[in-house]
């Protein structure tokens, strides 16, 4: 192993680009959302998505000129780093990494969970740890290897739920979606108002990581022309996928039974076709696809993001050691990989105010996801002040109009969840403290010893 900086490799292109930002968060529309019914029934979790759904598209249309104008592997780290110096750019930039390394675990615990389905006496921890060990090679195997996997794997889960919702459709009944749709109190109450924010995080899990292929952008054949449209059509297609698998899973039966469930789409098809149909066992199978897609890609963001926050001399050097064969950041990789597997076995430290593991998990990154897409969008703003003749081949539509919806409503999002989620984010400050603490002592060594060698 060489412990040089060697480039990155540029092989990626639109389409590679489009499978990554659909692959990032496909995994969102298997698990997870499903939690956000206990919070708000499946009424209130409907207004809570529509929401949410807004504000990932302007985000991403507002995000997209960010992206193109400095197409960089730290993404919303060299975003805020080059509008706010370096104190922005390390709030960015470990928030995102907060995001990014909290994503995978919950979603390696689903795969066990899947698996589980099939091979009951299956440990998930043991799985989910085996998911790593496997996807943290192919990550390091080359990046146009593990983008084209990707691809694949995307491809074939995005699929699958055009099966799930083929197969559960003749299910389907408004009566069963709405029944009980403001769990358990009376529509607009106070109550119901407190559970629409409540599952906020569950929303933004349809969603979360799309913002991704921003870190792969510097290993993009032409990234200004290739990322508008692979984030274009990424988004449009997660909000369909994420309307019509919730709208279906919710009105094929008692939605209550799926609402604290690793796998809410087995179950749900299970009901429907029974569990010795073939249906349920291609949805299991084909399933871990979309978990895979996304569990694959967020660990090629979170080593990204590392890889980024080292070469700036945020992170100790190691962390940007690239392959020598592979030109892949391989440290990075296996670094992010030990924090997720001590998170799969940290229930009693991780698990807080009553919620799963899976739930806790998933709120953590989404505080992290929410500080990086405030910080994106004030850098947006900044930037277009400070430096009006950037090269920007993609501008932000209706500007200054869709960036402000974008921030607005990550700033509401940021304060219904520190409302709700207390607990949680404290544990997020915390980390947020130490990671931002540590670059600075970094910055001061770095300077310290740059002056005594002058």
């Amino acid at each position: 192993m060489s412990t040089g900086k060697a480039g990155l490799s540029k092989s990626l292109n639109a389409f590679h680009l489009w499978g990554l930002a659909v692959g990032l968060v496909i995994s969102g529309e298997y698990f997870g959302w499903s939690y956000g019914w206990e919070s708000a029934g499946t009424l209130g979790f409907l207004i809570t998505t529509i929401i949410v759904a807004a504000m990932y598209t302007a985000f991403i249309f507002s995000f997209t000129e960010l992206t193109t104008a400095i197409p960089r592997a730290g993404g919303p780290f060299a975003y805020a780093n080059r509008a706010f110096g370096p104190t922005g750019g390390a709030i960015a930039g470990f928030a995102t990494l907060i995001e990014f390394l909290f994503a995978p675990p919950a979603i390696a615990l689903a795969i066990g969970s899947y698996l589980n389905v099939q091979f009951p006496g299956l440990d998930p921890k043991l799985a989910a740890v085996c998911a790593y060990v496997i996807f943290i090679a192919l990550n390091i195997a080359g990046v146009k290897i593990a983008a084209t996997f990707e691809l694949l794997v995307t491809l074939l889960a995005v699929f699958e739920l055009l099966v799930f919702m083929g197969v559960v459709a003749p299910a389907f009944s408004v009566t069963n979606f709405a029944a009980n749709g403001w769990a358990g109190a009376s529509a607009f109450s106070p109550v119901a108002i407190g559970g629409i924010f409540a599952a906020i995080p569950f929303a933004i899990w349809f969603f979360l990581a799309i913002e991704g292929v921003a870190m792969a952008a510097e290993e993009a054949k032409d990234p200004r022309r290739t990322v508008p449209k692979a984030y274009i059509a990424g988004i449009l297609t997660l909000v369909f996928l994420a309307f019509g698998v919730m709208i279906m899973a919710g009105g094929s039966g008692d939605w209550s039974q799926l609402s604290n469930l690793n796998d809410p789409l087995p179950q749900a098809m299970i009901r429907v076709v029974g569990e010795g149909s073939g249906w349920t066992h291609m949805l299991v199978w084909l399933g871990l696809f979309g978990l895979i897609a996304s569990f694959h890609g967020i660990i090629m963001g979170y080593a990204r993001q590392m890889f980024a926050l080292s070469r700036a001399g945020l992170l100790p050097e190691v962390f940007s050691k690239v392959h020598p064969r592979f030109h892949t950041p391989h440290v990075a990789t296996i670094a992010g990989g030990i924090v997720g597997i001590v998170a799969i076995y940290s229930d009693s430290l991780i698990s807080v105010a009553g919620m799963s593991l899976t739930a806790t998990i998933v709120t953590m990154a989404v505080f992290g996801a929410l500080v990086m897409y405030i910080m994106s969008m004030a850098s947006l703003f900044r930037l277009r002040k400070t430096e009006p003749d950037l090269d920007r081949p993609w501008k932000a539509p209706l500007f200054p109009i869709l960036p402000a919806i974008a921030l607005g409503l990550a700033c509401l999002a940021m304060l219904a969840m520190i409302i709700y989620n207390f607990e949680i984010f404290v544990i997020f400050a915390v980390l947020m403290i130490l990671g931002t603490t540590t670059a600075a002592l970094l910055r001061r060594k770095e300077t310290a010893t740059a002056t005594a060698g002058e």
